[in-house]
């Protein structure tokens, strides 16, 4: 479990983007802008979290990229258009890290820890023992045990998935409502 008390300026988010800010395709990729749905309460937990954390990181695969199915100037506008509707409910993402490479054994492709890493290399604020990571996969779950770092997973898209898995820290719902639990 993780004390939620103990959550302050200090700590750092990072969070997954599919199936955990918008929503999933089944069995396929988000290769366009206007494919990407935003979750009910995404920006109103976005604005919360930009008042509690001190640095807000997405860590992302995008491994259509790497199949050269979806087009690496649409994933990047996609995180533009993201921030952008972020920023303009009164929130904010400090970076967004995605790794297009199709080997299960690149240094960046999650669980390996490389974009993490990346973020602490660009963002040297960034104290580990006082950091959090969302996501929807137990490779998100992982990637915060390789990282050495809180987790907490949102069964958004799997359901089927062991709640009681030792990599996962906490469980809600949505990241609304664990925005929600943060008051």
């Amino acid at each position: 479990m993780i004390d939620l008390t103990n959550i302050d300026k200090s700590w750092t988010l990072f969070l997954d983007r599919d199936g955990v800010i918008n929503h999933e395709k089944h069995k396929d990729y988000i290769h366009t802008w206007d494919e990407f749905n935003f979750y009910d309460g995404v920006k109103e937990a976005m604005a919360v979290f930009s008042k509690k954390f001190k640095y807000i990181i997405v860590v992302t695969n995008q491994r259509g990229i790497g199949k050269g199915i979806t087009r690496k100037e649409d994933v990047e506008l996609i995180h533009k258009n993201m921030k952008a509707e972020i920023e303009k409910a009164g929130a904010r993402i400090d970076a967004v890290y995605f790794c297009p490479d199709l080997d299960e054994s690149s240094p960046n492709r999650k669980p390996n820890p490389g974009m993490g890493l990346q973020a602490v290399t660009d963002f040297p604020g960034i104290d580990l023992s006082k950091a959090i990571m969302v996501g929807n996969t137990l490779s998100d779950m992982q990637f915060g045990r390789n990282m050495g770092i809180k987790t907490i997973f949102l069964p958004t898209t799997r359901p089927e998935v062991d709640l009681t898995d030792e990599r996962i820290d906490a469980v809600y719902d949505s990241l609304l409502s664990f925005a929600e639990a943060l008051h």
